[in-house]
């Protein structure tokens, strides 16, 4: 059944826009148009010139009797002194307007398919840019199957529309206008009676895109749900099967599926409608035209030659009406595919070339001046007047609560997120004047969820340098104390790491990730909860490993285990976005607070592991 408040939420249409739109991206391919259409042009004018060979060779070659409705160019080149040579003639002219519009119509078809693929590969890589290129909040607010339908799906009707219906539409266009121009030539009344059915054609044509145009919003709304759903449970296949729980997503899936066949046979139900009546229509129109024409020749008021050709511009006239469902169809999903498209076309960059860019040297000192942060959507601060100085070389462990802030603070660091109060500096640098690339080069971060690649072990570590060398690879790999797991692999370090990692257990997959952001020298490091899979003897190694190696970098450690922060020489207790407690490890286990109720609690765990208990 359809959604009443999904309709009622989609966003207001401006089809002006669209269309402005839809001939906006076509940048500087619209000459080709121009050239497709002009063929197109010649190719109907050479259509509706058929009829009139007919006419000719019935009235003036085999009757002789009539008058020729036929250009005098043409005409002058049908004169023969036998009618058998006239009808060879006329048969051979036929023949060359046939192989004139062949040629032409190759052309044009060649000319609309290159500037259609050529404007969806411009437009395919548009918005691959403003995807990488859009900020955090729109891709946590984004469907990954959503924005996959549209870079595809949308695209592809989008391409189809402006290289093939568009000219559709000129075609119609000049098929009825030349017919008409045609038959007018013929007889003035006859032309009237064939167009009396058009203008009604015409009005449902119009209530139809009306109607339709909502059913196609419906639609793609219903089927990027379904991919979601689909390319969610694929990702998390491990996940969904850990928890048996296969039947409980088979039965969801089954629930959109059914959603969208349904939306989907709404409007097969419309354009079953629509089709069977225009048919009634073009068929009635079709017999007004054969009864009337009929009356006319019996009257001596049209002769047979004209009459054959009224017959045949009838069908110029009526299919061409009849062609306006789809047209109208194929309009409205694609004014839909292209309001879809500008979710992500007219999504503003994170990287604002109005903002300062400066790139000034990174060392590795950073302030927090009085810093709050809430999101959009938030009435509250998730992040409240935070203040803390950093020396270059300090390691910083945050920790706190789950939702305390501890990721949020530190995604304002590398500025994912832009605080509304107070003022981050490094080096004494504002970072909201460095530019965002330059700054993000400088701040590695590891995330506790880390994204591999469908590649081998080491093009995932190396993917930041794709000319480094082997031993640089195996080097950070033994600082993130995944050497040792590599080699033990089948292949070593070219085994092939499957879609996100399914291949790897968490804490290798953590690992090599952090062997990744190791290739290249940071001033400044970030362990997002990033060693919470590996074993607290891997952790400890992994630690001591970077202090070796480096020493000079400030590295920011947000982590649940007291083991791991104990070793910082600060520690940051957050609670609900503020600053608790802050010192060494001694100085906090000696104040009543979260830090110290954490360590007790981990160390009987600790105790109760070791005795067996």
């Amino acid at each position: 059944m359809e959604n009443k408040d999904q309709k009622e939420k989609q966003p207001k249409k401006n089809l002006f826009k669209i269309i402005g739109a839809m001939f906006k991206w076509m940048g500087w391919y619209w000459p080709y148009m121009i050239v497709a259409v002009a063929l197109l042009y010649l190719i109907t004018w050479a259509r509706t010139l058929i009829p009139l060979f007919g006419q000719h060779i019935i009235d003036v070659i085999l009757q002789g009797d009539g008058e020729s409705k036929l250009p005098e160019i043409f005409q002058t080149w049908l004169v023969a002194d036998t009618q058998t040579k006239a009808l060879l003639i006329a048969a051979g002219m036929i023949l060359i307007m046939a192989l004139f519009r062949a040629v032409l119509i190759y052309f044009r078809r060649w000319i609309s398919g290159y500037y259609g693929e050529s404007i969806a590969y411009n437009l395919r890589n548009k918005l691959y840019k403003k995807l990488q290129n859009a900020d955090y909040y729109f891709h946590t607010h984004s469907e990954t199957g959503d924005l996959i339908q549209r870079c595809t799906t949308d695209v592809e009707a989008y391409k189809r529309f402006i290289s093939d219906r568009i000219i559709e539409v000129f075609r119609l266009f000049f098929l009825v206008g030349l017919s008409i121009y045609q038959m007018a030539k013929l007889n003035v009344d006859m032309t009237w009676i064939s167009l009396m059915i058009t203008p009604v054609i015409l009005t449902i044509a119009i209530f139809y895109f009306n109607k339709i145009e909502k059913e196609f919003a419906i639609i793609e709304n219903n089927e990027a749900k379904m991919t979601t759903h689909v390319q969610e449970n694929v990702s998390g296949s491990r996940v969904v099967k850990a928890f048996a729980n296969e039947g409980y997503e088979v039965k969801k899936f089954e629930g959109l599926n059914r959603t969208f066949t349904d939306s989907d046979y709404k409007l097969i139900r419309k354009m079953s409608l629509f089709w069977s009546l225009t048919d009634f229509l073009c068929f009635m129109q079709f017999m007004l035209i054969a009864v009337f024409g009929i009356v006319y020749a019996s009257r001596g008021e049209l002769s047979l030659g004209m009459y054959t050709a009224f017959l045949a511009y009838s069908g110029n006239i009526i299919w061409p009406m009849r062609q306006l469902g789809r047209l109208v169809g194929d309009f409205s999903k694609s004014t839909v595919a292209v309001w879809r498209l500008q979710k992500i076309v007219n999504n503003k960059d994170e990287y604002n070339p109005d903002e300062p860019n400066t790139t000034p040297d990174i060392l590795g000192q950073v302030s927090f001046k009085h810093v709050s942060f809430k999101f959009k959507e938030s009435l509250e601060d998730q992040i409240v007047d935070i203040n803390l100085e950093v020396e270059k070389g300090q390691t910083i462990a945050i920790i706190g609560k789950t939702g305390s802030g501890k990721s949020t603070l530190m995604n304002l660091l590398v500025r994912m997120l832009d605080y509304q109060k107070g003022e981050i500096l490094i080096d004494g640098t504002p970072i909201t004047d460095i530019e965002k690339h330059y700054l993000r080069h400088n701040v590695g971060i590891i995330l506790q969820e880390p994204f591999l690649f469908s590649k081998t072990v080491a093009e995932n570590i190396g993917i930041a340098d794709r000319n480094i060398e082997e031993q640089r690879i195996e080097s950070v790999a033994k600082t993130a104390a995944v050497h040792q797991d590599i080699i033990n692999f089948e292949n070593g370090y070219k085994t092939l790491v499957g879609e996100r990692g399914v291949t790897l257990s968490g804490g290798q997959k953590q690992r090599v990730a952090i062997a990744r952001m190791l290739l290249k020298p940071k001033p400044i490091l970030i362990f997002d909860d990033s060693l919470s899979a590996v074993d607290t003897e891997t952790d400890i190694q992994i630690r001591r490993a970077l202090q070796k190696e480096w020493k000079e970098s400030t590295v920011f450690i947000i982590t649940h285990r007291v083991t791991t922060a104990q070793e910082a020489d600060k520690i940051i207790v957050l609670e609900d976005g503020k600053i608790k407690e802050t010192g060494t490890h001694q100085e906090l286990i000696k104040i009543e607070g979260l830090y110290k109720n954490i360590w007790e609690i981990q160390s009987r765990i600790d105790l109760q592991l070791e005795g067996g208990e």
